[in-house]
């Protein structure tokens, strides 16, 4: 059945192997189950019930990329995208979030319209070659910071970052910065004698290796910031998820004004697409998936995977549903299809079952895999053209490389590499080979800059 569906022969996958990067990728997303109650918490929502809503709508768009697109890519609420709903609109603007959330229902329709129309695929194309692999490049940065920023490794300073002081707090933060290192050199280890499920075994040795330390004395919970490693048996109140179903369809828009909520719904928008075609961009390169003109396969059904998710997520009550650059870690442990996919969402609908169980995965166990996954993307700029003949396109690759780390953002390095490709092309009187939509996003972009 499963070789009928997802047609493993073809990509020269198994079921094991697929079912078994499908767990990997939630490992590394399973933080979100705890991450987004937390942060829509401060917007006023009730957290058990975006846990039940995150869970949910995850498996609703992890499940329609396995159907429709046949890749192994997972879809959850994004990491900024929920900050930005709760910081920025609710607690910055002020308007309610059930404004918020119809504004990412909103942008969710606009995104099926646009996955109808071919605009989202026809943009996907029209980014050169050299600039995807940048964007891969730039992802891997991003999400290896990430990853150094969960275990507790890079921490702020009067630099902007530094690492940790291993001492300070040792029996908190500094054990698990530690732990994270350890667990960083296992994944490594195991990654480099081929074991099958390396970046999973080294999330769950990471783990026991912490609730060892926790029974020893070494890593002390002060339930604050620092919890107990051992999870937690229980089941989910999912009566808590009335309070946010549906939510979005009450609203006063008295209270929040057409070009207001216009503007919110934009910025949603613009943030939501490019993050998406960043990590599609960026995992696809990875998986070996784009062909000879950089194009991805099956990038419609994916990209109206993606918008079913956010429509759907919205009425459940959570943030836009996005393709998770975590899915490369799934892809690292061989994954090709949408059998992969399809695991990793069942295992979200499981976790609406055992939901302290899931979130008892410390970041600090899921930061080696992170950062190993972040090792791997890297790799794909020795196949970028840095020559003096390409200046026009290694520029603005590099450009996306630097800026998504360093502004934290993957749509802001899309943004800046977009740019400059057409400014660089333009000044070297290559104009005429720069296709014609790019000029179109090259607008877009600085409009947003400016109004935005």
């Amino acid at each position: 059945m499963f070789e009928k569906i997802f047609k493993l022969s073809a990509n020269r996958t198994t079921v094991k192997t697929e079912i078994m990067a499908g767990i990997t990728t939630f490992m590394t997303m399973a933080y979100i189950l705890a991450v987004n109650p937390s942060i829509l918490g401060d917007a006023g929502m009730d957290p058990t019930a975006v846990l039940l809503a995150t869970a949910i709508a995850s498996f609703l768009g992890t499940a329609c990329m396995a159907f429709m697109a046949n890749l192994p890519f997972a879809l959850s609420a994004g990491m900024g995208l929920n900050a930005f709903l709760a910081y920025t609109v609710v607690l910055g603007f002020g308007y309610s979030w059930q404004v918020a959330l119809l504004a990412v229902f909103v942008e969710g329709i606009i995104f099926i319209g646009l996955s109808l129309t071919n605009v989202r695929e026809a943009i996907f194309n029209a980014i050169p070659l050299n600039l995807k692999r940048g964007v891969s490049v730039g992802i891997g940065l991003f999400i290896a910071f990430i990853g150094l920023q969960n275990a507790g490794l890079c921490v702020d300073s009067s630099t902007l970052v530094t690492i940790t002081s291993f001492t300070d707090n040792f029996s908190t933060s500094g054990i698990c910065a530690l732990l994270a290192l350890v667990g960083l050199f296992i994944t490594a280890v195991l990654y480099i004698h081929n074991v099958n499920g390396a970046i999973l075994l080294g999330i769950i040795a990471t783990w026991v290796i912490g609730m060892v330390c926790q029974v020893l004395g070494i890593y002390v919970p002060d339930y604050e910031n620092y919890f107990s490693l051992f999870p937690a048996w229980g089941i989910t109140d999912f009566s808590k998820l009335g309070e946010t179903f549906g939510q979005c369809f009450n609203v006063d828009f008295s209270s929040v004004g057409m070009i207001n909520f216009i503007v919110i719904v934009m910025s949603f928008l613009f943030v939501d697409l490019f993050d998406t075609l960043g990590t599609l961009i960026g995992v696809a390169t990875k998986a070996d998936m784009l062909d000879d003109q950089g194009r991805l396969p099956g990038i419609k059904p994916a990209l109206m995977a993606d918008a079913i998710g956010t429509t759907a997520g919205a009425v459940l009550g959570t943030s836009t549903v996005t393709t998770f650059v975590e899915s490369a870690s799934g892809v690292a442990a061989g994954g090709r299809t949408g059998l992969t996919a399809l695991t990793t969402g069942l295992l979200f609908l499981a976790s609406t079952l055992f939901a302290p169980i899931f979130t008892a995965i410390p970041s600090f166990a899921t930061a080696p895999a992170l950062i190993m996954v972040g090792f791997l993307m890297v790799g794909t700029v020795t196949e970028i053209r840095f020559e003096l003949d390409n200046l026009t396109e290694a520029i603005p690759a590099y450009l996306a490389i630097i800026a998504m780390p360093l502004f934290y953002s993957i749509s802001e390095g899309i943004s800046l590499g977009i740019i400059s490709y057409v400014l660089l092309n333009l000044a070297a009187g290559k104009g005429k080979t720069v296709k014609p939509l790019m000029y179109v996003l090259a607008a877009l972009f600085v409009l947003k800059y400016i109004f935005l």
